[in-house]
This record gives C-alpha cells, sequence and structure tokens, in this order.
C-alpha cells in the first residue's frame, strides 16, 4: 500500500511536467513577434528645405537632385520609402559581392567637382549629417563594413586631411576618425591612403545594433557630427546618434594640427562590404541632410500617422498597440492608443486612443517637441508580445498648424 501511495503521485506528476512542457511550448510558439514603428508620415513641407543651417537635403524623390551628385551609383525606388510617399536610394547586395548603391556630396571649400559643388564659397568646420537606413527584414551577416563618411579634401588630387568614419562594428556601428595632417602639413597622397592616416580611436561601438534581425525591416534614424579642432588645439568632436540616442563619441581629438586651409567639404553614402555579403539581400537610405546645426529626426504634423511594421508570426496579430512618450526612456507617456485592428497605421488622436499625463484633455502633441514611440501586439489566441523598446523619434513643426486629415 505504501508503495502504491508513493507511485501514484509521482506518475501523476511527471504527467503534469509532461503537459505543462507541450503546454509551454505551445503558447512560446504562438507568441507574436515584438513590432516595431516602421516610419512616420513626414509633414509635407520639411524645415531643411528652407533652413539656412541646412547644406543639402535629398529626399530621393526628384531625379533632377539625383544629377546633382557628381559622382552616384544605384537607384531610388518608390518600393520601400520612409513614410508613405516618395522614392528611397538602394544598396544591393548580391551574396558574395560587396554592394552597389550609393552618394557623394561636395560642398564648401572642395577642391573636387567644383563645377557641382554646394555653396563653394563656404568653408565648413562643424558638419551634422543625418540618414534613415532600413536593413532587409531578416538581413543577415552583421554589417557592411561602410555606412558613411565626412571628410576633408585637399589638392592636388583626392588628399584628405580628415576623415569621420561612420563604420559598422559587426551588428553595431561605431565611429572611426582619421587624420591626415601632422603639424601643419597634410601627409597623404591619395583617397583612403591608410598608410599616413593616423588614427584616432574606434571604440566603444554603439549600443545600438543597428544591423540586427530584430531591428531590420524598419527605418531607424542615424545622425553624425564632425568638429574639427581649433588650429593647434585637441578640442574636436566626433558624434553618433541613432534613433534619437548619443550612441558614441570621440572627444579631444586632433582632426587636423595646425593646418587651417580647408574645412570638411564632402560627404559620401556608401554601400561597400569588405568581405561580401552572405546572401542576396538590400538596404535603403532616405531623408539625407547635411547641416551646420543638429538635426534631429524627421517632422511630422501635431497629429502624426504611426506605420506599423508587418507582424512576422504565423498566427497573425488580433490586435496591436502604440504608445508616445516626451522621452527616451519613457518616463513621461503621453498617448495610449486603443486596441488596432485590420490596419498597420493610426493617425494619432483622440478618436484612436487617450491624450494622458503632461497632454491629458488635449487633441494633439505639443509643438516643437521630440517624441518616442513603443508598440506591442496580440495574436489571435490572445497572447501579447512584450513592448519594443522606446524608438522612432519624430519631431512636431513648431507653432499652430492645420490639423491633418483623418
Amino acid at each position: 500500500m505504501k508503495r502504491f501511495r508513493w507511485t501514484t503521485p509521482l506518475l501523476i506528476i511527471g504527467c503534469g511536467v509532461v503537459s505543462g512542457g507541450v503546454g509551454a511550448r505551445a503558447a512560446a510558439a504562438d507568441l507574436p513577434d515584438v513590432p516595431r514603428i516602421d516610419s512616420v508620415v513626414m509633414a509635407d513641407a520639411q524645415p531643411h528645405e528652407t533652413d539656412a543651417a541646412v547644406i543639402w537635403y535629398d529626399d530621393f524623390d526628384d531625379e533632377a537632385q539625383q544629377r546633382r551628385y557628381p559622382e552616384r551609383s544605384g537607384e531610388t525606388t518608390a518600393e520601400v520609402r520612409f513614410g508613405d510617399q516618395g522614392r528611397a536610394l538602394q544598396m544591393d547586395y548580391p551574396e558574395g559581392e560587396r554592394g552597389t548603391g550609393g552618394r557623394k556630396l561636395f560642398f564648401g571649400d572642395t577642391p573636387t567637382h567644383r563645377a557641382q559643388a554646394v555653396r563653394p564659397q563656404e568653408t565648413f568646420t562643424d558638419v551634422y549629417w543625418r540618414i534613415y537606413v532600413r536593413h532587409q527584414r531578416g538581413w543577415t551577416g552583421g554589417g557592411p563594413a561602410k555606412l558613411s563618411r565626412a571628410t576633408s579634401l585637399v589638392p592636388p588630387g583626392w588628399r584628405q586631411a580628415m576623415i569621420a568614419h561612420v563604420w559598422s562594428s559587426g551588428e553595431a556601428l561605431t565611429l572611426d576618425p582619421a587624420s591626415g595632417v601632422r603639424g601643419a602639413r597634410v601627409v597623404t597622397t591619395r583617397y583612403n591612403d591608410f598608410d599616413n592616416l593616423r588614427w584616432l580611436g574606434n571604440k566603444p561601438a554603439s549600443q545600438f545594433q543597428l544591423h540586427s534581425r530584430e531591428e531590420s525591416g524598419r527605418w531607424v534614424c542615424v545622425e553624425a557630427r564632425a568638429k574639427l579642432n581649433t588650429p593647434g588645439q585637441r578640442d574636436g568632436l566626433n558624434q553618433l546618434w541613432i534613433d534619437g540616442r548619443l550612441e558614441a563619441e570621440r572627444r579631444d581629438l586632433d582632426w587636423r594640427g595646425t593646418f587651417a586651409d580647408r574645412g570638411i567639404n564632402a560627404v559620401f553614402l556608401e554601400a561597400y562590404w569588405n568581405n561580401g555579403s552572405p546572401v542576396d539581400q538590400s538596404r535603403w537610405i532616405d531623408n539625407f541632410v547635411v547641416s551646420t546645426q543638429p538635426i534631429g529626426p524627421a517632422f511630422c504634423p501635431r497629429n502624426p500617422v504611426l506605420i506599423k511594421t508587418p507582424d512576422r508570426g504565423s498566427n497573425g496579430p488580433r490586435s496591436w498597440e502604440a504608445e508616445i512618450a516626451a522621452d527616451s526612456a519613457g518616463a513621461s507617456v503621453v498617448w495610449t492608443s486603443d486596441p488596432l485592428r485590420g490596419t498597420d497605421r493610426v493617425r494619432v488622436g483622440t478618436d484612436t486612443g487617450r491624450f494622458i499625463g503632461s497632454l491629458a484633455g488635449e487633441d494633439q502633441l505639443d509643438a516643437a517637441r521630440t517624441y518616442f514611440v513603443r508598440a506591442r501586439q496580440q495574436s489571435e489566441t490572445g497572447q501579447r508580445s512584450a513592448w519594443s523598446p522606446w524608438h522612432q523619434p519624430f519631431q512636431t513643426l513648431t507653432g499652430p498648424e492645420t490639423r491633418s486629415p483623418k
């Protein structure tokens, strides 16, 4: 009898463990993917178009604008674009190849392509540049080595006094500034004269994993800054922001010694993958801005439209939700959506959710503010995903505006 009483519970417990394991695996399989906000619908007029600080703005929609680049490769496409209209620059990576697609912008006191230089009578010593980058969903292999760079070109030829590289570091991004100057003399003899460059430090890399599978399939805002040192001092600066957060910086840089004959005069967008892509895949670039002042993310109406990434799960989402916060950590949530069904987009307003916190009782976001978004979704069987990180920042326009149509 004692053996019977001991054995039966053990068998029951054993069955419960097996049953629980199957149930847990089934629940995990049903758990929907953590979504992202792919992009936002920008205001029709972006302040970059008229801002005197802006050296260059290209949304890749106008073919005539593409012809203003003295050197370019790759085509624009309307199949993938930031927001709900327009075009983007496509970079293609066939398996084993190093990538195609790019643009070279020359400005200021560039000695190269003077006839097509933008604002050729000026010298720039502090430059910001911003792009939106989207990697094909399921992106594989980490990052192509090259994304962008700002440089100071010096005659004769393509000698470089300095380079501010924005390069990959595994799935992350990093800054890799370099100087081609010793004292008052430019010692480089050609473009990418690595033997004569002085490297100023490529660590730390970003915490944000731009080239990861988790962040693929949606648009990410990447902004960099290069500020030349005062001649003879070590006060140069190189910074990198991703999705509105400062992710890497190099301070106290000696970019140019006492050399002061040229400023920063070119920014390049690049596709080059040193080792070649492991599979056929693509990435896209949109909304390219170069400025002498901080740029930040895209501008939206005060009732913006958010566009969610498509669901990747097999069961399909039953509904999804979004929240907006006035800070990057989500400490000041100001709007929360109702459950959303049958659509991947939502116009922020009182008919689709509630304004809360500092905006309780309002029907619009504040003007001239930067906001961050997060999202989650629910499967047909009621399983909710985790909330996404706070991401996809956007700026609201300054002053009163006409409300966007619903």
